[in-house]
């Protein structure tokens, strides 16, 4: 009787107004004062920015590009500190690197913006900076980045001087028109010469040794000069507040709770919560719920104007609602949609299946979500005899491919077998037939199985790709020899200084997709750096090579090569299948096979129980009447028995080991 009349007083307390001494009414086991005044869910702050200080003359948007490892995330780390947008701690290492594969692999994958505020001669900058990942399979990241930028810093190891991606990023930069800030980082090292760097920089870019600022991003040694270039030489947005809202959707990720929340760059006008706004690419129309800055952690405003760069939650629910490249405007006010992003370009194909197939829903709603994240990869559907559905998957890269598989088991507790990476060849068709089947005369084949016959095609073709190799001198023959192997025809060789050369090769693109990058960095103890990009297709003598185990081909490791290289490759691939394979209790034959021909030949014994143990002594016919019996049994189990791949060897077995 006693607790139900104490409920009843607390109901009362809690329905009564609250005085006006006490602005807020809460439960007792909440806290008091100004701290029961944040938000009681999520980890977001208090709305106490206020956006319209910053005029569009005020704001910066910049990138940090570099190659990998030269110390952009470290150097964002020093801006975040210098500009008081975190704390100044030992623990601040690589602090916009919050992808738990890049923590354990030591890269950028993501390219991850933050807001910085910054009084320089007494005026407050807003300054929207953008850490962008260094290796080639993330150069899509790197181009979506700077398309909300007006400029970039240029990050170069004053240890390793230019490398490769560098001088890609570098080229990305110019063509968008971009102001560059060249900066020679890790200045602190004992082998570091940053006058070679300078002289690298001028010969290579045509930019002058006085516009380079030398840093230690590690030691915070000049890294306020660079916030002060920034100002100074990065022109503000072209836009105005006054005209009509123009968003441009550069990057997007799905919460579970919110949906999905997109980050944008404003090219005109003003966007606040409870605006009705629509998508060019779906023409739905939302109601932003929130908008907000990322410093780096989400910080909600109360409205974002033309030039700045923040994100915006308006209930889109499903993830194919926020297309990366897509423009949001204001209901009954639509605009001319932006240009957006030019679609990447899949270098690698590899068929992707659930280890169950009662997983399958769950790992396609993975997926959909993994792919709004990572805009860069196509998805098509596909089966297989022996896996079932799935999916055939296009990267930029097998760096790209491995780290979105990390990717689907970390965030998304997902198991998957991946099957052998191939690239996409073209076939010219001669049979009337298969014309009028596909439609047309020239066919794209992404998966080794749909590889059409020779008798009806009149040409294949296969992708090439320039290659652009940085490396000391004295390195020089073994990768010319390495490039020789792998098909590669050499286009340019240029000295950069006295100890680096920059080498150009167009290569097969199936010559260097799996192992190439590995074998460069052995021979040249690490030092030789890696770049290319797309250079269209060739014609070439292409066969596909199928696998045989005990006569059944296994279709996921169906590959397709040049003719010149099919023995060598059948031999090596039946080596390191017999090695990846487990033993059975039967006999298992390992073949290569180019049509019905066997190239290459493999056996892997079966296990056996010693049978003649007990025999000691005695006749002849004992003996062989036992391994006769023996020998009967393990064939009818060779006729029954099937071999199980495991789901990690696809990847193993193609891995090639450097010649000794």
């Amino acid at each position: 009787m006693a607790l139900a009349g104490r409920t009843a007083v607390w109901w009362a307390r809690l329905r009564s107004p609250c005085p006006a001494a006490a602005p807020l009414c809460l439960p007792p086991w909440l806290p008091a004062g100004p701290a029961a005044r944040e938000r009681l869910y999520s980890s977001r702050g208090q709305e106490n920015f206020d956006m319209s200080t910053y005029p569009v003359e005020s704001i910066r948007n910049f990138s940090i590009i570099a190659h990998v490892d030269h110390g952009k995330s470290t150097l964002a780390d020093r801006l975040l500190e210098i500009t008081g947008t975190i704390a100044k701690t030992d623990r601040n290492k690589q602090v916009l690197d919050k992808l738990q594969v890049e923590r354990e692999r030591g890269i950028t994958v993501k390219a991850q913006s933050a807001s910085l505020f910054y009084n320089h001669e007494g005026v407050n900058y807003l300054l929207n900076l953008i850490d962008t990942p260094g290796h080639v399979d993330f150069s899509y990241e790197v181009s979506r980045s700077l398309s909300a930028c007006q400029g970039v810093i240029l990050v170069v190891d004053a240890n390793e001087g230019i490398q490769a991606q560098t001088v890609a990023n570098f080229y990305l930069a110019f063509e968008a028109q971009l102001t560059i800030i060249p900066v020679i980082n890790k200045i602190d090292l004992k082998n570091a010469d940053p006058e070679r760097v300078e002289k690298q920089i001028e010969k290579l870019f045509d930019i002058p040794i006085d516009e380079c600022v030398r840093i230690s991003a590690k030691q915070g040694t000049n890294v306020e000069k660079v916030l002060q270039n920034v100002i100074e030489k990065i022109p503000p947005p072209q836009c105005n507040t006054a005209d009509p809202l123009k968003a441009l959707v550069f990057d997007s990720t799905f919460d579970h709770y919110r949906g999905v929340i997109a980050n944008i760059a404003l090219f005109g006008g003003e966007i606040e919560k409870g605006h009705k706004i629509v998508s060019a690419h779906t023409k739905k129309r939302y109601e932003v719920n929130e908008v907000g800055i990322l410093t780096p952690n989400e910080q909600p405003t109360h409205k974002l104007y033309a030039g700045q760069v923040g994100y915006v939650i308006a209930g889109m629910k499903e993830v194919t609602e926020a297309q990366i490249g897509d423009t949001l405007f204001l209901y009954k006010q639509p605009v001319e949609p932006l240009p957006g992003f030019k679609s990447a370009k899949p270098m690698v194909f590899a068929g992707m299946y659930p280890v169950d197939q009662a997983e399958y829903n769950n790992l396609k709603s993975a997926l959909e979500r993994l792919t709004l994240n990572d805009s860069s990869v196509t998805v098509h559907r596909d089966s297989s005899l022996a896996l079932g559905a799935g999916w055939r998957l296009g990267f930029l890269g097998l760096l790209h491919m491995e780290v979105f598989n990390q990717r689907l088991e970390q965030e998304y507790n997902m198991s998957v077998i991946l099957t052998a990476p191939t690239v996409p060849y073209k076939a010219i068709l001669s049979s009337a037939k298969l014309i009028k089947e596909y439609g047309k005369a020239e066919i794209t084949i992404i998966n080794p199985a749909q590889f059409p016959d020779k008798l009806s095609v009149s040409e294949y073709l296969e992708p090439i790709v320039l290659g652009t190799i940085v490396t000391p001198h004295e390195y020089i023959g073994k990768i010319i020899a390495l490039c020789q192997d792998r098909r590669a025809v050499q286009k340019d060789m240029l000295y950069i200084d006295e100890h680096r050369i920059m080498l150009k090769y167009l290569f097969p693109l199936n010559e260097i997709v799996v192992d190439f990058y590995d074998a460069l960095k052995s021979l040249s103890s690490g030092y030789a750096s890696f770049d290319y990009e797309d250079a269209g297709y060739q014609a070439a003598d292409l066969i596909k090579m199928d696998i045989l185990l005990n006569g059944n081909p296994v279709e996921e490791l169906a590959t397709v090569i040049h003719s010149d290289k099919a023995y060598a490759t059948g031999k090596f691939l039946c080596e390191r299948l017999k090695d990846a394979i487990p033993r059975q209790l039967f006999e298992i034959a390992i073949q290569a096979a180019i049509g019905k021909k066997i190239i290459a030949r493999e056996t892997l014994k079966a296990y056996r129980k010693n049978v003649v143990a007990k025999c000691y002594g005695g006749d002849i016919t004992r003996r062989m009447k036992l391994l006769k019996r023996q020998a009967e049994g393990k064939k009818l189990m060779r006729k029954i028995g099937n071999v199980e791949v495991p789901k990690d060897a696809f990847i193993r077995v193609l891995k090639r080991q450097i010649d000794k």
